[in-house]
């Protein structure tokens, strides 16, 4: 039987599987508004225009949205986590109690690792 390769694994490195990842898309404040007008537009059809301009079409509501929140004069964020600046003191603290939690988690399985080690 003779060896095949499908076409799908031609040319596949599996030592780097994250060099086949596609780099996340980022586009400008002013593409983002230019959208959601259209999208705005009498008649306008999400699907069709998510395509026309190669996004997602959920991706079209979430900046409705955001602009909808913000207003039409506020630049949009970028996605990931608010600056330290803008975060509050209960969200800093649930952060910080959080990787607590994990610390005292791993603190008690070494603890009783070493009780196993002294019996």
């Amino acid at each position: 039987m003779k060896n095949k390769h499908l076409p799908s694994q031609v040319g596949a490195d599996s030592s780097s599987p994250a060099s086949s990842a596609k780099p996340r898309a980022k586009f400008t404040d002013e593409f983002k508004r230019t959208a959601v007008a259209k999208l705005r537009q009498e008649g306008q059809n999400a699907t069709l225009l998510a395509i026309e301009l190669g996004i997602r079409r959920n991706q079209l509501y979430k900046w409705a949205k955001k602009i909808d929140e913000h207003g039409p004069d506020v630049p949009l964020r970028e996605p990931g986590r608010p600056p330290v600046s803008e975060e509050s003191e209960v969200t800093r603290l649930r952060r910080e109690l959080a990787a607590a939690k994990e610390e005292l988690a791993i603190l008690k399985k070494f603890d009783a690792y070493l009780t196993r080690l002294k019996k």
